[in-house]
Protein backbone atom coordinates (compact mmCIF):
# COMPACT_ATOMS: atom_id res chain seq x y z
CA UNK A 1 0.00 0.00 0.00
CA UNK A 2 3.01 2.20 0.81
CA UNK A 3 4.37 1.42 -1.76
CA UNK A 4 1.58 2.51 -4.78
CA UNK A 5 0.81 5.62 -2.56
CA UNK A 6 4.80 6.76 -3.66
CA UNK A 7 4.84 5.24 -6.75
CA UNK A 8 1.26 7.79 -7.24
CA UNK A 9 3.34 10.67 -5.57
CA UNK A 10 6.32 10.49 -7.88
CA UNK A 11 4.33 10.42 -11.06
CA UNK A 12 3.78 14.21 -12.04
CA UNK A 13 0.66 15.03 -13.86
CA UNK A 14 0.72 15.21 -17.84
CA UNK A 15 0.05 19.10 -18.72
CA UNK A 16 -2.04 18.37 -21.85
CA UNK A 17 -2.61 22.63 -22.33
CA UNK A 18 1.02 23.93 -22.93
CA UNK A 19 2.18 25.35 -25.87
CA UNK A 20 2.74 23.23 -28.30
CA UNK A 21 -0.50 21.25 -27.34
CA UNK A 22 -2.42 24.99 -27.50
CA UNK A 23 -0.62 25.33 -30.82
CA UNK A 24 -1.03 22.02 -32.46
CA UNK A 25 -5.20 22.56 -31.20
CA UNK A 26 -4.74 25.60 -33.55
CA UNK A 27 -3.85 23.94 -36.38
CA UNK A 28 -2.83 25.90 -39.86
CA UNK A 29 -3.56 29.23 -38.53
CA UNK A 30 -1.94 29.23 -35.26
CA UNK A 31 1.17 27.72 -36.79
CA UNK A 32 1.03 30.21 -40.16
CA UNK A 33 1.18 32.89 -37.53
CA UNK A 34 4.19 31.49 -34.92
CA UNK A 35 5.86 31.61 -38.99
CA UNK A 36 5.12 34.83 -39.73
CA UNK A 37 5.94 36.28 -36.23
CA UNK A 38 8.84 34.32 -36.10
CA UNK A 39 10.60 35.73 -39.04
CA UNK A 40 10.03 38.88 -38.41
CA UNK A 41 11.48 38.72 -35.04
CA UNK A 42 14.69 36.98 -36.73
CA UNK A 43 14.80 39.50 -39.11
CA UNK A 44 14.25 42.25 -36.93
CA UNK A 45 17.61 41.20 -34.60
CA UNK A 46 19.39 40.82 -37.84
CA UNK A 47 19.15 44.24 -38.93
CA UNK A 48 19.59 45.63 -35.42
CA UNK A 49 23.16 44.03 -35.07
CA UNK A 50 23.63 44.87 -38.65
CA UNK A 51 23.05 48.38 -38.54
CA UNK A 52 24.89 48.48 -35.31
CA UNK A 53 27.87 47.58 -37.14
CA UNK A 54 27.47 50.17 -40.03
CA UNK A 55 27.31 52.92 -37.21
CA UNK A 56 30.15 51.63 -35.03
CA UNK A 57 32.29 51.80 -38.19
CA UNK A 58 31.27 55.73 -39.08
CA UNK A 59 31.83 56.29 -35.53
CA UNK A 60 35.15 55.08 -35.77
CA UNK A 61 35.92 56.53 -38.76
CA UNK A 62 34.90 59.73 -37.55
CA UNK A 63 37.40 59.57 -34.44
CA UNK A 64 40.13 59.01 -37.22
CA UNK A 65 39.11 61.66 -39.40
CA UNK A 66 39.24 63.98 -36.23
CA UNK A 67 42.89 62.51 -34.71
CA UNK A 68 44.35 63.23 -38.74
CA UNK A 69 42.19 64.90 -41.05
CA UNK A 70 42.94 68.95 -40.47
CA UNK A 71 46.57 68.19 -39.81
CA UNK A 72 47.01 67.56 -43.35
CA UNK A 73 47.95 70.61 -45.21
CA UNK A 74 45.36 70.12 -48.35
CA UNK A 75 42.59 68.36 -48.43
CA UNK A 76 43.97 65.27 -51.17
CA UNK A 77 46.59 64.87 -48.51
CA UNK A 78 43.88 64.26 -45.54
CA UNK A 79 41.69 62.42 -47.74
CA UNK A 80 44.94 59.70 -48.21
CA UNK A 81 45.36 59.57 -44.62
CA UNK A 82 41.44 58.21 -44.15
CA UNK A 83 40.36 54.65 -44.93
CA UNK A 84 39.46 54.17 -48.52
CA UNK A 85 35.56 53.13 -47.60
CA UNK A 86 35.61 56.04 -45.06
CA UNK A 87 32.31 57.54 -45.22
CA UNK A 88 34.59 61.30 -44.60
CA UNK A 89 36.62 60.43 -47.29
CA UNK A 90 33.83 60.20 -49.92
CA UNK A 91 32.50 63.68 -48.61
CA UNK A 92 36.07 65.08 -49.38
CA UNK A 93 36.51 62.87 -52.58
CA UNK A 94 33.05 64.08 -53.78
CA UNK A 95 34.01 67.63 -52.99
CA UNK A 96 37.29 67.83 -54.82
CA UNK A 97 35.61 66.14 -57.58
CA UNK A 98 33.19 68.75 -57.10
CA UNK A 99 35.23 71.88 -57.41
CA UNK A 100 37.26 70.69 -60.39
CA UNK A 101 33.97 70.22 -62.06
CA UNK A 102 33.00 73.45 -61.87
CA UNK A 103 35.30 74.46 -64.26
CA UNK A 104 33.51 72.52 -66.93
CA UNK A 105 30.00 73.89 -66.32
CA UNK A 106 29.04 75.95 -69.55
CA UNK A 107 26.14 77.92 -67.85
CA UNK A 108 27.38 80.30 -64.63
CA UNK A 109 26.46 78.39 -61.51
CA UNK A 110 27.82 80.28 -57.99
CA UNK A 111 30.65 77.70 -56.91
CA UNK A 112 29.54 78.32 -53.40
CA UNK A 113 26.06 76.71 -54.48
CA UNK A 114 27.76 73.97 -56.54
CA UNK A 115 29.75 72.96 -53.94
CA UNK A 116 26.95 72.95 -51.27
CA UNK A 117 24.87 71.00 -53.11
CA UNK A 118 27.42 68.59 -54.30
CA UNK A 119 28.62 67.76 -51.06
CA UNK A 120 25.19 67.96 -49.94
CA UNK A 121 24.19 65.10 -52.17
CA UNK A 122 27.47 63.14 -50.80
CA UNK A 123 26.01 63.62 -47.22
CA UNK A 124 22.18 62.34 -47.81
CA UNK A 125 23.83 59.43 -49.48
CA UNK A 126 25.39 57.97 -46.56
CA UNK A 127 22.22 58.98 -44.50
CA UNK A 128 20.38 57.04 -46.73
CA UNK A 129 22.28 54.01 -46.51
CA UNK A 130 22.23 53.67 -42.38
CA UNK A 131 18.94 54.50 -43.06
CA UNK A 132 18.10 51.15 -44.68
CA UNK A 133 16.78 48.36 -43.08
CA UNK A 134 14.94 50.97 -39.94
CA UNK A 135 11.09 51.09 -41.87
CA UNK A 136 11.21 47.36 -41.99
CA UNK A 137 11.61 47.90 -38.26
CA UNK A 138 8.69 50.13 -38.02
CA UNK A 139 6.46 47.85 -39.89
CA UNK A 140 7.72 44.64 -37.47
CA UNK A 141 6.52 47.21 -34.67
CA UNK A 142 3.13 48.39 -36.01
CA UNK A 143 1.85 45.27 -37.52
CA UNK A 144 3.18 42.28 -35.42
CA UNK A 145 0.61 43.19 -32.34
CA UNK A 146 -2.16 42.71 -35.52
CA UNK A 147 -0.81 39.77 -36.40
CA UNK A 148 -1.04 38.00 -32.73
CA UNK A 149 -4.11 39.54 -32.61
CA UNK A 150 -5.26 37.86 -35.69
CA UNK A 151 -4.87 34.71 -34.38
CA UNK A 152 -5.85 35.62 -30.58
CA UNK A 153 -9.30 36.06 -32.63
CA UNK A 154 -9.14 32.94 -33.96
CA UNK A 155 -8.54 31.13 -31.23
CA UNK A 156 -11.08 32.63 -29.60
CA UNK A 157 -13.51 32.17 -32.25
CA UNK A 158 -12.66 28.44 -32.00
CA UNK A 159 -13.52 28.75 -28.26
CA UNK A 160 -17.00 29.59 -28.59
CA UNK A 161 -17.54 27.40 -31.26
CA UNK A 162 -16.31 24.55 -29.06
CA UNK A 163 -18.79 25.60 -25.60
CA UNK A 164 -21.48 26.37 -28.44
CA UNK A 165 -21.04 22.00 -29.57
CA UNK A 166 -20.77 21.00 -25.91
CA UNK A 167 -23.59 23.29 -24.40
CA UNK A 168 -21.44 24.26 -21.72
CA UNK A 169 -18.19 26.35 -21.27
CA UNK A 170 -16.14 23.30 -19.34
CA UNK A 171 -12.84 23.66 -18.66
CA UNK A 172 -11.82 20.72 -21.29
CA UNK A 173 -13.52 22.41 -23.25
CA UNK A 174 -11.92 25.86 -23.75
CA UNK A 175 -8.37 25.57 -22.23
CA UNK A 176 -6.79 25.11 -25.40
CA UNK A 177 -8.52 27.63 -27.91
CA UNK A 178 -7.84 30.15 -24.98
CA UNK A 179 -4.70 28.93 -23.92
CA UNK A 180 -3.74 29.43 -27.73
CA UNK A 181 -5.17 32.48 -28.11
CA UNK A 182 -2.83 34.14 -25.40
CA UNK A 183 -0.18 32.62 -26.48
CA UNK A 184 -1.00 34.51 -29.84
CA UNK A 185 -1.18 37.76 -27.93
CA UNK A 186 2.02 37.24 -26.35
CA UNK A 187 4.21 36.18 -28.96
CA UNK A 188 2.83 39.37 -31.14
CA UNK A 189 3.95 41.94 -28.63
CA UNK A 190 7.17 40.05 -27.91
CA UNK A 191 8.24 40.67 -31.41
CA UNK A 192 7.17 44.40 -31.33
CA UNK A 193 8.97 45.78 -28.02
CA UNK A 194 12.02 44.91 -29.37
CA UNK A 195 11.62 46.61 -33.07
CA UNK A 196 10.59 49.64 -31.39
CA UNK A 197 12.93 49.93 -29.27
CA UNK A 198 15.59 48.72 -31.64
CA UNK A 199 13.94 51.44 -34.57
CA UNK A 200 13.93 54.38 -32.20
CA UNK A 201 17.55 53.69 -30.66
CA UNK A 202 19.20 53.05 -34.37
CA UNK A 203 17.31 56.47 -35.09
CA UNK A 204 18.78 58.02 -32.08
CA UNK A 205 22.48 57.08 -32.78
CA UNK A 206 21.75 58.17 -36.82
CA UNK A 207 20.98 60.95 -36.16
CA UNK A 208 23.88 61.62 -33.93
CA UNK A 209 25.78 60.70 -36.67
CA UNK A 210 24.19 62.71 -39.45
CA UNK A 211 25.46 65.87 -37.23
CA UNK A 212 28.56 65.03 -37.37
CA UNK A 213 28.30 64.12 -40.89
CA UNK A 214 27.02 67.52 -41.54
CA UNK A 215 29.75 69.45 -39.56
CA UNK A 216 32.28 67.92 -41.29
CA UNK A 217 30.47 68.84 -44.51
CA UNK A 218 30.33 72.43 -43.60
CA UNK A 219 33.94 72.51 -42.63
CA UNK A 220 35.10 71.43 -45.75
CA UNK A 221 33.12 73.63 -47.80
CA UNK A 222 34.39 76.63 -45.55
CA UNK A 223 37.91 75.19 -46.09
CA UNK A 224 37.20 74.97 -49.68
CA UNK A 225 35.31 78.54 -50.48
CA UNK A 226 38.36 80.46 -48.41
CA UNK A 227 40.93 78.57 -50.69
CA UNK A 228 42.77 77.29 -47.32
CA UNK A 229 42.03 80.36 -44.97
CA UNK A 230 39.52 78.45 -42.92
CA UNK A 231 40.51 75.28 -41.14
CA UNK A 232 39.50 73.61 -37.98
CA UNK A 233 41.79 73.16 -35.29
CA UNK A 234 42.99 69.86 -35.09
CA UNK A 235 42.16 68.13 -31.23
CA UNK A 236 46.11 68.02 -30.48
CA UNK A 237 46.68 71.43 -31.56
CA UNK A 238 43.53 72.78 -29.83
CA UNK A 239 44.87 70.88 -26.69
CA UNK A 240 48.15 72.19 -26.45
CA UNK A 241 46.60 75.80 -27.03
CA UNK A 242 44.29 75.31 -24.36
CA UNK A 243 47.25 74.15 -21.97
CA UNK A 244 48.38 77.06 -19.76
CA UNK A 245 52.19 78.28 -20.45
CA UNK A 246 54.86 76.81 -17.84
CA UNK A 247 55.89 79.63 -15.48
CA UNK A 248 58.93 81.07 -16.43
CA UNK A 249 62.12 80.14 -13.88
CA UNK A 250 62.94 82.48 -11.70
CA UNK A 251 67.11 84.17 -12.02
Amino acid sequence: MLIEILAAGSTAPQNAFGFWEAMQQGGVIAWSVLAILTIMSVSSFYILFSKLFEQNKVMKQGQAMRTSFWRAGTLKEGAAKLDKNSAYRQIVDDAIKADSDHAKLTDPVEAHDWLHGSIERSQDLIKSKLATGLPWLATVGATSPFIGLFGTVIGIYRALIKIGIAGQASIDAVAGPVGEALIMTALGLGVAVPAVLAYNWLQGRNKRIAEQLSAFSNDVLGYMASDGGVKPIAPAAAAAAAKPAAPAAKK
